[in-house]
């Protein structure tokens, strides 16, 4: 059973870490919202361009689903909606996998 505790433990780790890395990705994309940038530079835009296309199926699915635009029209909060959603699966689901995976040592 200590190969599954061991497994479970990384998949735990990994799991976090993507969703921190990801966590990251929506708020730079959220400030980067807020500023115009307007540059001709290629790796800015290449930057820009991977955070948008990141963030942005995720937010269309929530704002689909949810659709708050409705009620708030000049406020977004699908991002604040993904961040609470990271936190949650950060604190709840990894953390169970991670007392699963002692559990069974």
């Amino acid at each position: 059973m200590f190969i599954l505790s061991n497994f479970l433990q990384a998949f735990a780790q990994l799991l976090y870490t993507v969703l921190n890395i990801y966590l990251w990705i929506v708020i730079i994309a959220v400030i980067l919202s807020w500023i115009p940038i307007t540059t001709y530079n290629p790796t800015a835009q290449a930057m820009i361009r991977f955070l948008h296309n990141a963030t942005t199926p995720v937010f269309e699915y929530l704002r689909r689903k949810l659709r708050l635009h409705r009620y708030t029209a000049p406020l977004d909060f699908t991002p604040l909606i993904v961040i609470f959603a990271i936190y949650f699966l950060q604190n709840f689901v990894v953390q169970s996998l991670i007392d699963l995976a002692r559990a069974l040592r």
